[in-house]
């Protein structure tokens, strides 16, 4: 089995050396971006005997498999003596640079030797072109080489990389034998051999596959396995296992886990947030600040390596004690470790976001036989929009303007333009506005953009420093976004209700960069089990008609679960009163009061939970049998722990029924496993409808002129989303009993019943005098 390496990835990792210092990499992300730009405005310079993009591949003999090497020169300038040109785009000063950066003439060096060896050269040259983004000022750096001489450098630097590639070329070997004994861990459930054989088919064709998973089906153990099994049929060589929360990375770790005690021969990495995982107090990546990252690149192969070859799970835990032992950052080891995983447990932005994707993996040039398995995938949608759009605020203009009155007054001028150009449209805006047209705003934004770059490269340090880098990455961020706004954009102004003023890049649909990202990948799986209306989620999510989706059977047998609408209450806008109130009160002790346990109740926000909680406990809680607990606004990690841990220790053996009463949609309505008797009901009062707002009627129009389903897209499908993850807490196991009250009249309305699950085979309409008795029958079944 062969492997492959970039030009690129072989030098940073062999030849890398000395601090980790973000006070000198502020540019990075944009100058990237920008870097493009600038590769092919220089291409285009060159006459007639300059080859642009010409891609290069070295084959090195290791014995038992061949290392291949491979890349693209920037461009190859034929004359007397043939030119490797190496181009790159930087924001720095380039009078002060005395020489190219040593990895990057490392770069050019290895182009240059695999060229000289094609072509049969002598000698050959390399130029270091580096671009001001700015200014479009060019400087060249040239040398020459004996190709005899830059044969051995380079046999040199694939010999330190040797160790690494002979333990790779072994684990893969291991990995393929073990993965083809590899079988399912468990029984299959009903439908559960079908689910992986589709996940299969899936890959094996290279498409992607919407799943509708209901609770119980086992959807980690069952995309997991058959993307496993296609690794070992060589069709990817690496899992992308990418979420929206910590409890199921942890769920998808122990997939892996199990199936490493099943004989499967597997390394993976969870990669943890730089502010969970940092030592330090404050995490800045400084080497004046922090020890970690003074001299992490000068120890970090070496933590690698001991990863590398101790352990198969490279946890936080145990990325934090290594990171420890040789005294180099815990994140940024984290990251080098997925280089060398199998399998990959992280974040979405990490695939997704277009500050923080993982370059090593999806950068220009880079290239590799991924696996995308996308958990919890309606979550997708909105962390979609919001890592798509950009937001600036008049008022930051302002604050920045003052900050720059003494420090450098042609920075407070470039910021003034700013204010000003945002000042016109706040003229035009009452409330809120689409705007057709920010030109003036982005060119004034751009050269104070140029400002702060070069003000940051000359200054290491300072509270005047952070304060401008923390600008600057706004800014970065917003005109990155500008850069790829189309059709799927609506750019509006908005009078917030702090009276600040504010200018939006909306990505109302986010699917076409979903697309790109998952085209880096041979295959995708996205599962939920709340993916409903599967077109809908497949349209927004970057679906095409050629890919697949299948909505897998419950395992669940029916008669466990009952399902309730009370068909004389609502939650509607117009009919909040002190008696509507009274009636959701008289509901709820209705319904809980035949059985004592624990319950959910979810209300559309925290203002109608008090209204209705206050009523409740004046009219109905009866102390000596329930007592009840509130989700408080913005709860930390511990308070949302201590909630929880309330109903793990208050089964149905208690004396008194424990109520949790919850916002819809907030961190209690998914993700939480409740299972046995340590839930017993759900309670959901009103239909999940998004409150009115400019964004929500923003995506009215756009959808209502598109489609004609504008009120569908902004409100109701994501409403109903909310009700079906907060009614799936109810049942978890094929051993939990349990009932889902649905209180709004307008779940009994055809708009709605469509978009219930379809093992929601038999549910009842009752009112409020009626569901007690039924209630009391259906616990009179099970007890």
């Amino acid at each position: 089995m062969d492997l492959k390496i970039s030009v690129r990835s072989l030098v940073e990792f062999i030849l890398r050396g000395g601090d980790i210092d973000n006070r000198k990499e502020a540019g990075g992300d944009n100058a990237m971006t920008e870097g493009s730009r600038i590769h092919r405005m220089l291409q285009r310079r060159m006459g007639s005997n300059y080859q642009a993009e010409v891609t290069l591949r070295y084959t090195y003999s290791c014995g038992d498999y061949a290392l291949i090497i491979e890349g693209r020169a920037d461009g190859i300038l034929e004359e007397d003596l043939i030119t490797v040109d190496e181009i790159k785009g930087t924001y720095r000063d380039l009078s002060m640079m005395k020489g190219p950066v040593p990895v990057h003439l490392a770069q050019a060096k290895c182009y240059a030797f695999i060229y000289a060896s094609q072509k049969e050269l002598t000698r050959i040259r390399v130029r270091m072109t580096y671009c001001n983004i700015e200014t479009e000022e060019v400087k060249y750096f040239y040398s020459e080489y004996d190709a005899v001489e830059l044969k051995e450098w380079f046999y040199d630097v694939l010999g330190e990389y040797r160790k690494w590639a002979d333990y790779e070329h072994e684990w893969k070997e291991k990995r393929q034998r073990s993965v083809r004994e590899l079988k399912f861990p468990f029984p299959y459930r009903e439908g559960q051999k079908e689910l992986a054989a589709a996940v299969y088919r899936t890959i094996y064709h290279k498409k992607k596959l919407f799943i509708e998973a209901p609770t119980g089906v086992g959807k980690t153990m069952t995309t997991i396995f058959p993307a496993v099994k296609a690794m070992g049929e060589d069709r990817a060589d690496r899992i992308f296992y990418l979420t929206a929360k910590t409890i199921t990375r942890t769920v998808a770790e122990e997939a892996f886990a199990l199936l490493r005690r099943q004989g499967l021969c597997f390394k993976s990495v969870i990669l943890t947030a730089k502010e969970k995982i940092c030592f330090m107090e404050e995490t800045e990546c400084n080497p004046d600040r922090c020890p970690y990252a003074k001299g992490h690149y000068d120890r970090v192969n070496d933590a690698v390596y001991e990863l590398l070859t101790g352990e198969d799970s490279f946890s936080r835990e145990c990325v934090e004690a290594c990171a420890r032992r040789h005294t180099v950052c815990p994140f940024e080891l984290c990251l080098d470790m997925s280089l060398f995983a199998d399998g990959i447990i992280c974040d979405y932005n990490y695939v997704f976001d277009p500050h923080v994707y993982l370059r090593r993996f999806f950068a220009e040039n880079q290239s590799g036989k991924y696996l995308f398995l996308i958990d919890e995938a309606h979550n997708l949608l909105e962390r979609g929009r919001d890592m798509y759009s950009a937001v600036l605020v008049k008022e930051d203009f302002l604050e920045f303007k003052k900050l720059m009155k003494t420090v450098d007054p042609g920075m407070e001028k470039q910021a003034g333009k700013c204010n000003q150009e945002l000042l016109a449209l706040k003229r035009e805006c009452e409330t809120w506005q689409v705007v057709e047209y920010i030109g003036g705003f982005t060119q004034a934004c751009t050269r104070l953009h140029a400002g702060m770059e070069k003000y940051l490269e000359e200054h290491d340090d300072g509270d005047v420093r952070k304060k401008v880098l923390e600008f600057y990455f706004e800014l970065s961020h917003f005109l990155q976004i500008y850069e790829i706004v189309d059709d799927n954009y609506v750019t509006y102004t908005e009078l917030r209700s702090d009276g600040s003023f504010q200018l939006k890049l909306f990505c109302v649909n986010p699917a076409e960069n979903l697309r790109e990202c998952m085209d880096r990948a041979v295959s995708t799986i996205l599962f939920s089990a709340t993916l409903l209306p599967i077109q809908y989620y497949k349209r927004l999510l970057g679906g095409t008609k050629e890919d697949y989706e299948i909505y897998a059977k419950s395992v669940f047998d029916p008669r466990r679960r009952a399902i309730y609408i009370g068909n004389d209450v609502t939650s509607r806008y117009t009919r909040r009163s002190d008696l509507e109130y009274y009636r959701i009160a008289s509901y709820i002790h209705e319904i809980t009061k035949n059985r004592h346990g624990n319950y959910l109740i979810f209300f559309p926000s925290h203002a109608f939970l008090r209204s209705v909680y206050e009523v409740y406990c004046d009219r109905f809680l009866d102390s000596a049998q329930a007592e009840c607990i509130l989700q408080e606004d913005r709860m930390n990690e511990e308070e949302r722990e201590s909630f929880l841990k309330r109903f793990a220790g208050n089964e149905t053996e208690a004396e008194r029924s424990l109520l949790g009463f919850c916002v819809l949609g907030g961190i209690f309505g998914e993700g939480i496993d409740l299972k046995n008797d340590s839930l017993i009901g759900v309670i959901i009062v009103g239909t999940g409808l998004p409150q009115v707002c400019s964004e929500r009627e923003i995506l009215k129009r756009y959808f209502d002129e598109e489609s004609g389903s504008g009120f569908d897209y902004a409100y109701r499908y994501p409403g109903m989303n909310k009700v079906l993850q907060a009614a799936g807490r109810v049942i978890r196991t094929e051993q939990d009993v349990g009932i889902i009250a649905l209180l709004d009249d307008r779940f009994h309305q055809a708009a709605y019943r469509k978009m219930f699950p379809m093992e929601w085979e038999e549910v009842e309409v009752l009112s409020e005098g009626q569901i007690a008795r039924r209630i009391e029958r259906f616990w009179d079944e099970w007890l």
